[in-house]
């Protein structure tokens, strides 16, 4: 007994570092997740099957009462007994596949058991088939675990000797020969068997943390080269975003060649290969294929590389298409030099690649977007006010150079300044407030020599905030609706005040007058809706408030009152740290 315990487990042995060789197929991992259709069902439990037909051949034959152990089985006489150790290799292909495969690997060894005779060749013969099926069994009740517990499978795996046992008891016709057999061998199959398939599970564990450690690792990788590309995918230019991102890939990466495309012409190449020029068109069938179904795609040959030049050393590739939003509108390609230098890493971190850049895209794409319709309202608002603050003050000019030339001088100078303030509205997001008093203090000039006697404007600047930035064009709006509006029935003694001092951490802005105030009304709606009705405002106070509330938070859009005087305030309060921003008209 001794013996022939020692001689199952070297041979056992052996089959375990087969088994643990076919855990690195590709095939195998489809048996670890469970993804098995018919077609890779049978194939596996053909395989299994011919596992076990191996682990036959690594088998023992008993005779009397001694072991022939020093030759392969290949053949039984009608008075010997094979000790097959395929229950093992059954027992794997059930719990791995289920009872399709654990029962189709039993049949195949089962038969082969059968086929080469000897004593016991029938009870050989039907307990494969019942082990792989009840395997398969035994793997749906514990398929919340995505692999059987070393624990779970000690025990399963003392079953199928057990049951062989039995069989044998029960089929063989000399009880005597049948029951000193089960002395003989009873416990070193049970030991041998159910140790064999615990430590085969422990194996399929350290490989599914490898994988997992594998993909955490690329992973990792992909968000660091990722987070890198983000100041090149925010590039306007089409062909520097590529080149930079090209390159980047291309560094990290360290492989053959990487190209980025859009879905009509190569944009940058880095590596080996240079005939793949920027300006040429994409031709490749798979590369089409790509921008069609928005999915990455492999290509393992020259041949689907589709390369015309004849020397081209890029063998595979990898084709990652890059969406925005549905459409896919670039494609990342990295190439290799041998389809073996493409493996689950490289897969599963181009993938994640893909992924990644397209998700930063979308709020690249938003801000874009965001500054775009900025742009648009700040030139809508150039449109409002150019025309007919510019033809009313043109008016006054010609007026004053008949009575006093110098004022006329000194009124085209302010238009000047207020005019050229109004041409860089778009140019950038904030103004420093030293450029935003100036424009205001040019039609504060401008608006008094207009309306000369009607009223007076009051800009209390404080010197020590002049560093500060808001946004263009946000104080004189709601000083020209206190004129247009607050102050369009006061014929005399009207007031503007504009007032400005730095509160805690923000820095407080009010423009108040003495005139007619709002109504309810327009108090409900004037920050909400842009309001065309002259007297109600127009939509400066709208735009204003927009544009704070887009550029600096909510907290910082316009409060509107009537005071209790007569009159109305608005005001607002921007972060006094916004200076730190750079977009900054200087």
């Amino acid at each position: 007994m001794k013996v022939l315990t020692i001689t199952l487990f070297e041979r056992l042995g052996l089959l375990l570092v087969i088994a643990f060789v076919m855990t690195r197929t590709p095939g195998f991992r489809s048996l670890l997740y469970r993804e098995l259709n018919m077609r890779m069902a049978i194939v596996h439990a053909t395989v299994f099957g011919l596992f076990g037909i191996a682990s036959t051949f690594a088998g023992v034959v008993m005779e009397d009462e001694r072991f022939i152990i020093d030759h392969l089985v290949w053949s039984v006489g009608e008075n010997q007994f094979v000790v097959s150790l395929s229950l093992v290799a059954i027992v794997i292909a059930g719990l791995l596949g289920g009872p399709v495969v654990g029962l189709g690997a039993g049949m195949i060894a089962g038969a082969h058991l059968l086929f080469i005779g000897g004593i016991g060749a029938l009870a050989n013969g039907l307990v494969n088939p019942l082990t792989g099926l009840f395997a398969g069994l035994m793997a749906r009740f514990f398929s919340q675990e995505r692999v059987i517990s070393p624990f779970n499978a000690l025990f399963i795996g003392m079953f199928p000797p057990v049951l062989h046992m039995m069989f044998l008891l029960i089929l063989h016709p000399r009880a005597t020969e049948s029951i000193f057999i089960v002395d003989t061998i009873g416990l070193p199959l049970v030991l041998s068997n159910s140790l064999a398939i615990a430590i085969f599970t422990a194996m399929i564990g350290i490989v599914l943390r490898e994988e997992e450690n594998e993909a955490a690792a690329s992973t990792r990788r992909a968000l660091a080269i990722a987070e890198e590309a983000l100041p090149f995918l925010k590039n306007d230019s089409q062909l520097e975003m590529a080149e930079g991102i090209a390159s980047l890939l291309y560094e990290r990466l360290g492989i053959a060649a990487v190209s980025v495309t859009s879905v009509a012409e190569i944009l940058a190449h880095k590596g080996i290969g240079n005939h793949h020029r920027p300006g040429d068109p994409i031709r490749t069938t798979i590369s089409r294929r790509a921008i069609a179904t928005k999915t990455m795609l492999v290509a393992y040959t020259k041949a689907e590389i589709q390369c015309n030049h004849l020397d081209c050393p890029l063998e595979a590739a990898i084709i990652i298409p890059i969406l925005e939003g549905n459409d896919a509108i670039y494609l990342i390609k990295l190439y290799f030099k041998k389809r073996q230098h493409i493996g689950p890493v490289e897969l599963t971190l181009a993938k994640g690649l893909g992924q990644l850049i397209s998700k930063q895209l979308i709020p690249i794409t938003a801000n874009k977007l965001k500054i775009h319709i900025r742009d648009a309202e700040l030139r809508n608002l150039q449109a409002q006010i150019n025309p007919h603050f510019l033809f009313n003050t043109l008016h006054l000019i010609a007026s004053l150079f008949r009575e006093n030339p110098d004022k006329a001088r000194h009124i085209t100078i302010q238009l000047a300044k207020y005019m050229r303030f109004n041409i860089k509205l778009t140019a950038k997001s904030l103004v420093r407030l030293e450029k935003e008093s100036e424009h205001v203090e040019a039609y504060i000039t401008i608006i008094q020599e207009r309306f000369r006697g009607r009223f007076e404007i009051v800009f209390n600047v404080n010197e020590e905030l002049l560093d500060i930035s808001l946004p263009p064009s946000t104080l004189q709006p709601l000083v020209e609706n206190s004129v247009q509006h607050g102050l369009a029935n006061v014929l005399r003694d009207g007031i503007v005040e504009i007032f400005m001092e730095e509160q805690d951490d923000t820095v407080y802005f009010s423009v108040c007058d003495n005139g007619i105030g709002f109504s309810e009304e327009t108090l409900k709606r004037v920050k909400k809706t842009p309001l065309t009705m002259r007297q109600d405002g127009g939509t400066g106070i709208y735009n204003v408030n927009q544009r704070l509330i887009t550029l600096l938070g909510e907290s910082s859009g316009l409060n509107i009152e009537n005071l209790e005087g007569g009159g109305s305030k608005v005001s607002f309060r921007i972060p006094n740290k916004v200076s730190k921003i750079k977009e900054v008209v200087s």
